[in-house]
């Protein structure tokens, strides 16, 4: 599922924010952004339809009612979704080298990645070998 430039400026907002967004506060929180306060409605019913974000509320604004808006997946849930829609799937080892390729980490990341795969090695071992 990709995202027009627009959509992924409003991803951003909402993946930068800890609390869900009314259409107010996504405008007032929008710096730089490329459309126009107007189209703000169909940008949203937009990433509603594609399922990336979904009303989390109500907030009552002057005398009216607003709904709230939170993202349904985390920035790195998007971009794995997205690698892995296409039909010829990465191989996941050479994805792996080419983003430490392209991103320095710090021992702290490299401790915690090492931690994951010791993670997955244990399930591996522990899980029954199929026929």
């Amino acid at each position: 599922m990709e995202l027009t430039r627009s959509e992924m400026e409003i991803m951003d907002v909402f993946w930068a924010s800890e609390s869900p967004l009314s259409r107010s506060d996504l405008l007032d929180c929008s710096e730089g952004k490329t459309w126009k306060d107007s189209s703000v409605h169909i940008l949203l019913n937009g990433l509603l339809k594609k399922g990336l974000i979904h009303e989390a509320g109500l907030v009552k604004r002057r005398k009216t009612y607003g709904r709230l808006f939170a993202p349904s997946m985390t920035r790195e849930e998007y971009f794995v979704e997205n690698v892995f829609s296409y039909r010829h799937k990465p191989i996941p080892v050479k994805l792996f080298a080419s983003m430490l390729e392209r991103i320095p980490l710090d021992a702290q990341e490299l401790a915690a990645m090492s931690e994951l795969l010791a993670q997955a090695q244990k399930q591996e071992a522990e899980e029954p070998s199929n026929p």
